[in-house]
């Protein structure tokens, strides 16, 4: 049955059968879990999942939607958090989940690559590329669960952006389908490959609207052997900056992690994670994880405790603690992964995954307090996330013994005046987590009239049915 809405067709008992018939064993019914956010904000709809064991299988299950105007959202670890995995109607459509396609191909140390299917976790990814004693540096708290084609297609960040880029700086090549169920076969290790539009940029980081990735050809690094980690207080996010830079003047690009950390966001794992040990005895106001790693013989422990006298003797640095084993690394960054973890446990009223010029993140600091405290006096900030390269979680939570539900009235008013004074600032409203569904209405606000209709053309050019994830990024536009 058509949808006059949009023109999509509800995946019904007979498209079902056809699939069913095209590709036996891989039809079933969803499960609660795959039409659930993680944040529980969205709740999905879906006829049916398919589980793809083949990009040829993939292929045809596109073709047969296409076929029928029938909706696919594409489904990979479930991890995203702005609701691009699930689908909101009217029209029903299919989830397709690349969990079978779970293979680490090749890990090639030559040529310095992995080719993966796209339903490879990425822990895995890592475990494969180690044992070649090589790195995979794109590290986030889901490692456990998140999958290589959603973390393309969204673009993810994690904490080493700062010294090897995002998921769109690791990736050489793609296989995707498209639209219409033809097979992209763009699996190329080339570094340099200057013939005409970049298709591999365009898939990355759109979320599945334009096609399908069922396969990715991963750029790999020499594995650092000498780490060097430190949990360091900091008066301020000015000084924080101002550490970061006298750190890479001394230590250049082997500093690779930045993390800035509030108290708030301790004073959560306090109450709710009191396992997680926490080094400060009494907790700054301010702290920053700090990495940096190199070759065999680099001395990157003296080198680090070096940098960070130097910068004491500059005022920018108060308490200091360098990781005097690989344990006590762990425990350090144990803090900052489960920070997160704790976040949940608590209920925020409104999160933020933003994006500013390094150099104005003290003043969006100093100005967002006042901000969310002219709504209501009682909410409380946890701001922590990657300075190095300007990415902020800025979330806000309920007054102490209140919960998030009482403040829903208070939601949109929270999200708009972060969202404006990023804006304002020269910033993102979406930093590593994409748009989806939870950001169709801050896309349209803030981005660039010209850049929106570009964006409507490339859509339109690639998926005329608009059978790929319908209503991410453009909500219910036509």
């Amino acid at each position: 049955m058509r949808d006059d809405l949009d023109g999509l067709a509800s995946a019904g008992p007979e498209f079902l059968n056809r699939l069913e018939a095209a590709l036996p064993g891989r039809v079933a019914a969803p499960t609660p879990a795959y039409l659930e956010e993680a944040r529980g904000r969205f709740t999905g709809v879906a006829s049916a999942i398919v589980r793809p064991h083949t990009a040829d299988e993939v292929a045809r299950t596109v073709r047969l939607a296409a076929q029928a105007r029938v909706g696919i959202v594409p489904y990979a670890g479930g991890t995203g958090l702005v609701g691009g995995q699930t689908a909101q109607g009217p029209a029903v459509p299919i989830l397709l989940s690349v969990e079978k396609m779970d293979r680490v191909l090749e890990v090639n140390t030559q040529d310095n690559v992995a080719v993966v299917e796209a339903g490879a976790i990425l822990a895995n990814v890592h475990a494969a590329v180690e044992d070649k004693e090589r790195l995979f540096p794109l590290w986030l708290a889901s490692q456990g669960s998140a999958r290589i084609g959603g973390l393309l297609a969204t673009n993810a960040g994690g904490v080493q952006v700062l010294r090897y880029g995002s998921a769109r700086d690791l990736c050489l090549g793609l296989e995707v389908v498209m639209a219409d169920g033809t097979l992209w076969h763009g699996l190329k290790r080339l570094r340099k490959d200057n013939t005409g539009y970049d298709l591999r940029h365009l898939m990355i980081g759109s979320e599945g609207t334009l096609g399908i990735i069922t396969g990715a050809c991963l750029k790999l690094s020499p594995k650092p052997v000498d780490i060097a980690t430190a949990l360091v207080e900091v008066g301020s996010p000015a000084q924080a900056i101002a550490l970061l830079n006298l750190l890479r003047d001394h230590l250049g690009e082997t500093v690779s992690a930045f993390e800035l950390m509030h108290s708030q966001g301790l004073a959560f794992l306090a109450e709710h994670l009191p396992q997680i040990a926490q080094p400060f005895g009494n907790p700054p106001t301010w702290s920053a994880l700090v990495e940096v790693g190199g070759g065999r013989g680099a001395d990157m422990q003296t080198r680090l405790e070096q940098a960070l006298v130097s910068g004491a003797e500059g005022g920018l640095v108060g308490d200091a603690l360098l990781a005097q084993s690989d344990s006590q690394r762990k425990t350090f960054w144990e803090i900052r992964e489960n920070i997160p973890q704790a976040n949940r446990k608590v209920g925020a009223v409104s999160n933020h995954d933003i994006s500013l010029p390094v150099s104005a993140v003290p003043e969006f600091v100093a100005r967002g307090g006042p901000a969310i405290a002219a709504i209501d006096p009682g909410l409380r900030i946890n701001a922590f996330g990657h300075l190095g390269d300007g990415n902020l979680h800025y979330n806000v939570f309920p007054a102490p013994g209140r919960a998030r539900a009482e403040y829903e009235a208070l939601r949109p008013a929270i999200k708009e005046a972060v969202h404006d004074l990023v804006h304002a600032l020269g910033g993102s409203v979406s930093a590593e987590h994409g748009i989806g569904r939870m950001k169709v209405g801050d896309l349209q606000r803030y981005s660039d009239p010209a850049k929106l209709a570009a964006m409507r053309a490339l859509k339109s050019a690639l998926d005329p049915l608009g059978i790929l994830n319908p209503g991410a990024l453009f909500g219910d536009e036509k």
